[in-house]
């Protein structure tokens, strides 16, 4: 059955600023004047009349949940480990498997500002294995928990070898953050960029 998109784009309305209750406000305001000010330029979290756009919107719903899930967004972005080539192309990855097309837009230019050549993102969204050794290593643990929900013990033993403890935990960290926004954007449907819904439509599953 085909949905009916008038009832889809009605789940989630999203408000101008001075529309919010004072708690959800204070969630915008964290959004908005938090770390991710500095990256806006880059990655937008509102449109041109200042209401948050992809999964930030649904955030105010519930603001003292919301707040911790932008929270956790925000230290996995500017407080982490990683280096920003490294996160940057580890969410591409998510983005991906999840079909996610407002993550996939909202981080590929930050992904080319911080490193990621041409040919690591075509290869990415073509479905193919990274060259590179480092992303390909990256690449292979979000596929598996992604298609299989963990890590073997070879995948794992040869990850925390290569990259490091704390680089799985972030890793295995984000992929948890990204897949939750992906959720929400499937479920609460917001308004997002034409560009957005056009990066996965007519592919199919990704070969293992």
């Amino acid at each position: 059955m085909t949905a009916d998109r008038t009832m889809v784009t009605e789940r989630f309305i999203p408000q101008l600023p001075a529309e919010l209750d004072s708690d959800s406000r204070a969630v915008y305001e964290s959004i908005t004047g938090g770390s991710r000010a500095s990256a806006a330029a880059v990655t937008p979290i509102v449109d041109h009349d200042g209401r948050l756009i992809g999964p930030f919107g649904p955030m105010v719903l519930s603001p003292g949940v919301g707040d911790a899930v932008q929270r956790l967004g925000e230290a996995l972005r500017f407080r982490g480990t990683l280096d920003p080539r490294t996160r940057e192309f580890a969410i591409l990855v998510v983005a991906a498997e999840q079909r996610s097309g407002f993550e996939w837009i909202a981080h590929v230019r930050a992904g080319r500002q911080h490193g990621l050549s041409p040919g690591d993102v075509e290869s990415l969204l073509a479905g193919r294995r990274s060259g590179d050794p480092h992303l390909g290593r990256v690449e292979r643990l979000l596929q598996s928990l992604a298609r299989t929900g963990t890590l073997a013990d070879e995948t794992f033993a040869d990850a925390v070898s290569q990259l490091g403890q704390s680089a799985v935990a972030e890793l295995v960290w984000l992929h948890g953050y990204y897949t939750m926004l992906a959720t929400a954007l499937r479920v609460f449907d917001p308004p997002v960029p034409e560009s957005a819904t056009a990066v996965f439509s007519d592919q199919t599953d990704f070969p293992d």
